[in-house]
């Protein structure tokens, strides 16, 4: 199955109103353990009076709002590889009064360079996309002011985006628009560090807690709504019951030193 004509479905649904629009960012939220991930260590950030960030791969535009709100100074560039994207998240901050301090650009992150422009590169489930890594990763480098970070969530080789689970009677499945399985811990530190990166860190996360909150929270869901749309009717009170659990399995994520996990987070300094 794949995530887009999903995604498609549900942004046509909560793209009715500025309310339900920030409704969607704030369930995304909630329910995706990799955002309880990465909202800790932007908040773990010793961040500039009024840092200037680039969301590198902004999708819907979830990132980029939450970042917008912890950092209420900072200025903002969501670059996405897909124009419908960047159109409908342009609207939508237009109609926020956030586009004095928040664009998005059409962008390949493999071309895509401006020298010491940012003070954070956040990449939210972009790498594993991507053939040509290390070439982004210099992009990325290339683009940062001395002292910034880079923070990175991607799947990692432990069986990342349920990898291990693909049967071969399957046509497709969670990984079918990756360009790699996962990343190993080891690689993407020395990756990051060949092109200059310092004070490489990594660990996991979706450890046991998180791969089962995954599997009630987004796994499940998402096939039953490939199955039919009639579930649209039923996910509200899915989540009902299902949501106190899923909270609850992504806390003990993300306090747990996980010794291996299906997802990695990922920091870097200039």
């Amino acid at each position: 199955m794949q995530y887009d004509p999903i995604k498609r479905s549900l942004g046509s649904v909560f793209n009715k109103s500025l309310v339900l629009r920030k409704l969607f960012y704030r369930l995304l939220d909630l329910l995706l353990l990799r955002s309880w991930h990465i909202r800790r260590e932007l908040r773990k950030w010793n961040a500039p009076e009024s840092p200037v960030i680039l969301d590198a791969g902004s999708g819907f535009g979830q990132y980029t709002y939450r970042m917008s709100q912890i950092f209420p100074l900072a200025l903002i560039k969501a670059v996405d590889v897909k124009e419908e994207q960047v159109l409908d998240c342009n609207k939508f901050f237009l109609k926020t009064g956030l586009n004095h301090r928040v664009i998005f650009e059409k962008a390949d992150l493999t071309k895509f360079v401006e020298p010491k422009q940012f003070d954070l590169v956040l990449s939210v489930d972009v790498m594993e996309h991507i053939e040509e890594d290390v070439k982004v990763f210099q992009n990325f480098y290339e683009s940062m002011n001395e002292n910034g970070m880079l923070l990175i969530s991607t799947p990692s080789d432990q069986g990342g985006s349920d990898v291990h689970e693909h049967h071969e009677d399957e046509t497709s499945g969670f990984i079918d628009e990756h360009v790699r399985d996962g990343y190993n811990i080891d690689e993407i530190k020395a990756k990051l560090e060949s092109v200059g990166f310092k004070n490489v860190e990594a660990r996991y996360q979706y450890g046991k807690p998180g791969s089962l909150s995954w599997k009630l929270s987004m796994k499940y869901p998402i096939k039953m709504l490939g199955l039919s749309k009639v579930f649209f009717i039923i996910l509200p009170f899915y989540y009902l019951v299902i949501f106190p659990f899923a909270a609850l399995l992504n806390w003990f994520d993300l306090i747990i030193k996980h010794k291996t996990g299906t997802g990695l987070i990922v920091k870097a300094f200039k």
